[in-house]
């Protein structure tokens, strides 16, 4: 799987250490050093507290879907990147995160179904995404 035809995620200097780890097949989110909160998405504070001391903490990658649906068409996209499998998970560490679900059929997916992190090479070399796939 390619991650194209998707638009490749935008940089910022606060999110480079998330997809630093993601290029490296990892997960990590910033977890606050004030008041301990992980959270998702990556920015320079901590949206609990404001404060900035931020540790960037390595998750397990497993997790449980929350809710997801399924778009069978999007225009101009090949019919073999279709369907897409959209989700939210909660993963173990208690973070929500939206996600693509891959290399699954949409009729095996359901609210709670265990789920594995892996990541997707991007055209860029230093870029990878992490999406979802059911756990083995």
């Amino acid at each position: 799987m390619t991650w194209e035809p998707r638009p490749l995620p935008k940089r910022y200097p606060e999110t480079r250490p998330y997809w630093e780890a993601a290029a490296r097949g990892e997960l990590r989110l910033p977890e606050c050093a004030d008041c301990e909160r992980l959270f998702f998405y990556p920015r320079g504070f901590c949206p609990s507290c404001l404060g900035s001391d931020l540790d960037w903490r390595p998750l397990s990658g497993t997790g449980t879907v929350h809710t997801y649906t399924v778009v069978e068409r999007v225009p101009g996209w090949p019919e073999d990147a279709l369907p897409v499998v959209y989700a939210y998970v909660d993963l173990d560490e208690g973070v929500r995160l939206p996600t693509n679900l891959v290399d699954v059929d949409p009729d095996d997916v359901t609210v709670g179904t265990s789920v594995d992190v892996r990541f997707v090479p991007t055209e860029e070399p230093d870029v990878a995404v992490p999406v979802f796939t059911l756990a083995e």
